[in-house]
């Protein structure tokens, strides 16, 4: 029966070369596979893809496998999110048109199907306080004219480039990069930030690259049972293979071990 909602994030297919990307892709089609009979709903929440920019009729190379085992779900009936991320933040409408996807270009304030619950949704880059830097590099590049321009380069150095671009920023990241750094977190710091104004049950995020789960605040129900708004972050699939699901009754982190 499907009634199980599943959140991935941060594949970052593409990445490094030919070889590692698409072992990581064999790897969460065997994921998707097995909960295809169970999965209603899955969110990938940003940076399925390492690079990606469409143009009118040619779209980057690879990645089959995967594209082909999400349309069979979705003809099956389940239900696809799919959020942009830093590294795919070009998105178009060829995924909504050939998969059914539901593209999400902003954070969602999703009502939990049946429940009273809230969760906020969101590939996690650019929330926050400070990076500036970033914020007005990437107000530049989704801006009508950047993408209209970038579309009279030819496909062969637009997309060739853009993965560069995108293998330099990775590189220029260390280890430490990822790590989690407590009340500095800018997601943390933002979901805080929206607890003020606002109650959500959950904050689901990716783009750090690690898993994690804390309780942010608790308050108490109508019914007196403790209600807790929880921090969630996904991990990846480049080395934690890591996701969350919510089965009707709660939300867990999980790690897929192949069998």
């Amino acid at each position: 029966m499907k009634n199980q909602t599943y959140f991935v994030s941060d594949v970052h297919l593409g990445a490094p070369d030919v070889v590692q990307s698409q072992a990581r892709e064999r790897r969460l089609v065997g994921f998707l596979r097995s909960i295809s009979a169970q999965c209603e709903r899955l969110f990938i929440v940003g940076d399925l893809f390492d690079y990606w920019f469409e143009y009118k009729r040619v779209i980057p190379r690879g990645h089959t496998r995967l594209l082909g085992q999400l349309a069979h779900m979705v003809d099956e009936g389940m239900e696809l999110h799919i959020f942009v991320g830093n590294h795919d933040l070009w998105l178009g409408d060829y995924l909504s048109e050939e998969l059914g996807a539901t593209i999400h270009h902003q954070p969602l304030q999703w009502d939990v199907p049946g429940t009273s619950l809230r969760y906020y949704i969101a590939h996690g880059d650019g929330l926050g306080p400070g990076d500036r830097k970033y914020k007005a590099l990437k107000k530049l590049c989704t801006s009508p004219l950047a993408i209209w321009a970038y579309k009279r380069l030819h496909p062969n150095f637009g997309v060739g480039f853009a993965a560069r671009m995108s293998r330099a920023s990775r590189n220029s990241q260390g280890p430490e990069a990822h790590t989690f750094k407590g009340d500095k977190e800018r997601q943390l710091i933002h979901s805080q930030n929206l607890l003020q104004k606002e109650w959500f049950d959950a904050f689901i995020y990716g783009h750090r690259h690690h898993q994690k789960e804390l309780v942010l605040q608790t308050q108490e129900g109508k019914d007196g049972t403790k209600i807790e708004s929880k921090y969630v972050v996904l991990g990846d699939w480049i080395t934690l293979n890591t996701y969350a699901k919510w089965d009707g009754t709660q939300l867990t982190l999980n790690t897929y071990i192949p069998s």
